[in-house]
């Protein structure tokens, strides 16, 4: 699948959580991670992987300087009534998926912005860099080309490789009558 996908948190107020998020975004191969109105004593220091050196990093200091690329999907991860879940949900190409605060929830202001609203369907709130890492694996085992297994025991039945058909030519505008 071409396309790309970045991932941030809305009020983050924990760096361990910040840096946990930030690794999983390199780990399962993010092309931005950002921040929107954290919580400014918020470091990426627990971050062990060096994600900062790979992975472009964005710190918006309000929705107000919230910017996206062109054609870029907002998706926010948040527990409401009319999410989608996200075993049904079909992932954008271009996303950009952003998780609430440790101990609250999407500000309305953003969620407003939203193309997608998605929850992960749990009986309760779970941690925020866990939530994302299920996020993006979701992404990943559904966008990815992965065989299934044919048995429980494993067997994965091959994918089949794509064939090309034979030369195509068209004929020039001039001959398209005949």
């Amino acid at each position: 699948m071409r396309g790309y996908f970045g991932i941030g948190v809305e009020g983050v107020s924990k760096t361990g959580n910040l840096g946990n998020l930030f690794r999983s975004a390199h780990a399962f191969g993010a092309s931005f991670a950002f921040t929107i109105a954290p919580d400014p004593r918020v470091s990426l220091g627990t971050d062990t992987s060096n994600a900062h050196k790979s992975v472009p990093f964005f710190n918006f200091t309000d929705l107000d300087d919230f910017r996206l690329p062109k054609g870029c999907q907002l998706v926010g991860i948040e527990l409401t009534e009319d999410a989608v879940d996200l075993p049904a949900f079909h992932h954008p190409n271009s996303a950009a998926y952003v998780l609430g605060p440790e101990k609250g929830s999407l500000s309305p202001e953003l969620l407003v912005c939203c193309d997608h609203v998605v929850k992960i369907p749990t009986a309760f709130c779970i941690n925020v860099a866990i939530a994302g890492a299920i996020v993006m694996y979701d992404r990943l085992r559904v966008t990815g080309r992965f065989s299934r297994p044919v048995t429980p025991h494993g067997g994965a039945e091959e994918l089949r490789r794509h064939v090309h058909g034979g030369r195509f030519v068209r004929k020039p505008k001039a001959d398209r009558s005949a």
